[in-house]
């Protein structure tokens, strides 16, 4: 599994249901490990972990696993239900259709039907009570598609690629989120919100069963949030890679690709396939390691810059303000609230 972050914005929506029922979010929050302060830095980001204990955290608040985004509660042991439900399948595609069929019992305002169209199946999602007037909002779009894309995963025991993610909104001012959470490949403005991928994969057998059900969701809902990563892909590879060593000892780029027993321009070509440069790579994953130490170590600024293979502090006070809009100092300041 990945770390990786989430960025603030989702924070904000996942407590306006404690706020919507007059609770006060911030022991939430603090919790969870987040600073409430952080609210109000708008390229902040949080752990995938923390965002994990603040979904489980809300929950239990609410006693609604979908963070009150529905009229009717998905109550607190719906999703353990589901998996367990679903973890006996045959099929990808008998898995999601029980899927399917369990969210119509959970929720009213917002639902999900499994197409099939040629070479390629979608997951659309729905509007049951569109006629009474409620139409799921934003947040639970997002929150329904994580969860399909995550159970997908997770039955196939590898993050399953997703061709196109249609929204049937208009485009968000962080939709640069959408390509990690869902897919490279965007659409907005369509006539509904739906994951495209690959038929083929409706019939790959469910790889999980219940004992390794158990596993599951001792992790859960962190593996929901980070899924299964694309392992095959090559950004993967160049992130295991980096992952495994000191920042200040990752290869050059031509390194890089002998390592990976590619040539430098195949290896560009591939990352270029995939909508990633090896800089957008290490930038997301000195950011990651950067907010980790700040929030979560008191050592000095200057040795998490040398850390993460910054020549000089200033460097990476410069790096640091791209990323989050904050200087590292007052961002550790706001973070340890």
């Amino acid at each position: 599994m990945e770390k990786g972050s989430v960025a603030i914005c989702f924070v904000h929506h996942a407590i306006a249901g404690l706020r919507a029922r007059g609770i006060d979010p911030d022991p939430v929050l603090r919790g969870s490990g987040i600073a409430p302060a952080l609210l109000a830095v708008p390229q902040s980001r949080v752990s995938a972990a923390s965002y994990s204990e603040l979904w489980m955290a809300v929950a239990a608040a609410l006693d609604d696993e979908f963070f009150g985004q529905d009229s009717r509660s998905m109550k607190c042991g719906s999703f353990a239900m589901l998996c367990h439900a679903v973890a006996g399948s045959r099929t990808l595609g008998q898995g999601l259709e029980r899927i399917t069929r369990y969210f119509r019992l959970l929720l009213d305002d917002i639902g999900v039907r499994l197409e099939r169209h040629g070479d390629e199946a979608a997951l659309v999602l729905t509007a049951p009570c569109a006629h009474l007037g409620r139409q799921p909002g934003v947040f639970a779009k997002e929150t329904m598609l994580i969860m399909l894309h995550g159970l997908m995963s997770w039955l196939l025991r590898r993050r399953v690629p997703v061709r196109l993610a249609a929204f049937d909104y208009d485009e968000p001012q962080y939709s640069a989120e959408y390509r990690v959470m869902y897919s490279r490949q965007l659409a907005f403005g369509q006539p509904a919100t739906a994951l495209v991928f690959d038929a083929a994969l409706l019939e790959q057998p469910v790889r999980q069963d219940e004992r390794s059900l158990k596993a599951f969701l001792r992790d859960a809902p962190h593996n929901v949030v980070v899924k299964y990563s694309d392992r095959a892909s090559v950004g993967a590879r160049v992130r295991r890679l980096l992952r495994n060593q000191r920042p200040d000892q990752w290869p050059t780029f031509e390194d890089l690709a002998i390592s990976l027993n590619l040539s430098a321009s195949s290896l560009r070509r591939r990352l270029m396939e995939e909508g990633v440069s090896y800089q957008d790579l290490k930038d997301a994953l000195r950011r990651d390691l950067a907010i980790e130490a700040l929030s979560h170590s008191g050592r000095p600024v200057a040795d998490i810059a040398a850390e993460l293979g910054f020549a000089e502090p200033g460097a990476f006070h410069r790096a640091f303000r791209r990323w989050t809009g904050s200087r590292p100092g007052a961002y550790r300041r706001v973070a340890e609230g």
